[in-house]
Formats: C-alpha cells, sequence, structure tokens
C-alpha cells in the first residue's frame, strides 16, 4: 500500500509517500481502507521531533473509511467508519481499535468525518469533562477560528451557555457567524475590554496567550488549555481550577458528535482539502498557524 513515511525528524521535507506493506489487525480492531485523513499540529511535531516516536513511521490519526476485514464485535466488512488509526492514518489501509471509531452517518462526507476526532473530542471534553461548562454560564474560546476552537464555539452555544471567542479581526465575523455572543481580536485588544469575567476560560493558543487569559476567569471559576502548562501557581491564589487537558478517545462522545454535524447543529470548517501526495504542502499550512479549520487529506477512492 502507498504511505507517508518518516525516516528522520526534520522539516516537511522528510515526509516521503512509498510502498509500505499492509497493517494487519489484531484481535478487537478492524482494518479500515482509508478514505480521508487529517492533518493535526501533533503530527508536525512529532515530525519536527518534538514528540517523542519510533521511527520510521506513518503519521496521522484522524481517518474516514470503509471496515476491509473486522476482528471486532459491532463492526463488519463494508462498514462506514471514522475515528483514530492506530497504525497512521497517512495510508491507504490502517487498524484501528474498536472503542476508538464510530460508525459515519451518511450525512457527513468522509473529509466532514476525518476533521472531527481530535478536533472535536479535545473541544468536547475541555468544555464538558474537565471545563465542567454548564446552560447559563460563560466561556472565552482563545483560538475560536481553529480547528478545535470553532467547534467548541458551537458545543458551547448548544449546551446554552455564552461564549467570547478570540482571535485575529480577519475572523471576527467568522466565529461570531458561528455563534459566538463577543469577539476579542487579540491584536487589538485584551481581556480587561471583556468589562467582566467569565465562569471558564478554554485555551487553544498557549504561549504567552496562556497567562495573558488568566484575568478573563472569575475567581472560583475554571481554565482549561490544551497548548502548554496552565498558571496554576497564580490561578491556585483566586481558588480558580486549573486543567491541562490529554484528549481520550472516546466512541461514544465521537458518535454524538457525528450526529450534531450530520443534523446540521454543527458546521465543521474544512480550510482545504488536499491529496495525499501533497502532504508537505499540507504540513505547511497547519504549521504555518493562521489555518481556519481543518486540513484533509484524500487518501483512497470509495469501492464501487
Amino acid at each position: 500500500m502507498q504511505a507517508v513515511v518518516i525516516q528522520e525528524t526534520g522539516g516537511p521535507e522528510v515526509l516521503t509517500l512509498q510502498e509500505t506493506p499492509r497493517p494487519q489487525p489484531h484481535e478487537g480492531e478492524v482494518l479500515i481502507r482509508v478514505l480521508a485523513a487529517a492533518v493535526n499540529p501533533v503530527d508536525w511535531k512529532i515530525r519536527r521531533g518534538m514528540m517523542p516516536r519510533e521511527l520510521p513511521a506513518v503519521l496521522g490519526s484522524d481517518i474516514s473509511g470503509v471496515v476491509e476485514q473486522a476482528l471486532a464485535p459491532g463492526f463488519a466488512e463494508g462498514d462506514e467508519v471514522f475515528g483514530f488509526a492506530a497504525s497512521g492514518g497517512y495510508a491507504e489501509f490502517a487498524c484501528a481499535p474498536a472503542g476508538a471509531i464510530a460508525k459515519r452517518p451518511q450525512a457527513l462526507s468522509d473529509e466532514q468525518a476525518a476533521a472531527l476526532p481530535v478536533a472535536g473530542l479535545t473541544a468536547w471534553q475541555a468544555l464538558f469533562d474537565r471545563g465542567e461548562l454548564e446552560r447559563g454560564q460563560s466561556v472565552l474560546i482563545a483560538g475560536a477560528a481553529g480547528g478545535v476552537g470553532h467547534l467548541a464555539v458551537q458545543f458551547a452555544k448548544i449546551a446554552g451557555a455564552e461564549v467570547i471567542g478570540t482571535g485575529s479581526a480577519r475572523n471576527r465575523d467568522y466565529v461570531l457567524g458561528l455563534g459566538a455572543d463577543g469577539y476579542l481580536d487579540y491584536t487589538s485588544e485584551d481581556v480587561a475590554g471583556l468589562g467582566r469575567q467569565v465562569d471558564l476560560v478554554f485555551d487553544t493558543v498557549g504561549g504567552e496567550t496562556t497567562a495573558s487569559l488568566l484575568g478573563a476567569v472569575r475567581d472560583g471559576g475554571a481554565f482549561v488549555t490544551i497548548a502548554g502548562p496552565p498558571p496554576a501557581q497564580e490561578a491556585a491564589g483566586r481558588g480558580v481550577r486549573t486543567e491541562m487537558l490529554i484528549m481520550s478517545r472516546n466512541a461514544e462522545q465521537l458518535a454524538e458528535i457525528a450526529r450534531l454535524v450530520a443534523g446540521g447543529e454543527v458546521h465543521v470548517e474544512i480550510a482545504e482539502v488536499l491529496p495525499l501526495s501533497e502532504v508537505r504542502r499540507a504540513h505547511e499550512a497547519s504549521e504555518a498557524g493562521h489555518t481556519r479549520g481543518k486540513i484533509v487529506l484524500t487518501v483512497g477512492e470509495p469501492a464501487r
């Protein structure tokens, strides 16, 4: 099969499309003929050597495709599924454990489904599992136009929360169009401009942004980040609970997110769709950090 392999860490040039053996599923897994795979920041961080991974490796986790072989109850050959690849998603075939995939609703395209697993579960778990966001509360989402942020805005609105997004000026109308109640342009405004504090801050940006957001959360509120260590010491003095989220694979939550998208309640933004052969270009765009929504790679063609 064709797969994108890295033999060493480095820039996009280390991504090589080559012939590799087809993976073999173990008991409790399925083999999936991959039709679409999403690019996530973790992919280029692994490629850069920022996150250790045994090499050579096939990158990518988010996939959508068709079950080729099932060694797990609840799945059969021909099922249309999406979720997390255990053997690398930038490939024509990938193995996945049954607990890390869900069946794809017909109303979702493979590109939409592939864009959901990491971003969707990260947003969902940050808001509800860690942030404990409830109806009537308020949340500030930093990086509201990104792959995780744009889903978080919509999940929070569906849950009945007041939502404030942050981002650049060019994304103001987009984020407000997703349902956000307010917006801060980080290039010219800071959280003092809110004139109030929120129950939950969700930081998807990291760096200097993380510390700057602490003032936005009320005493006794919550601060959840996915992009670096939270300001725990400063927060503790005000009774603010801090959480660093590491996303967990959850098939039930995946299915619920897919239901919301299939039903038109949530929009998944796809910035660009590229063939697997253009994976280097996809990584360059993701690493630049200004993408609105998700970048998706098309891999195979549906069986006729």
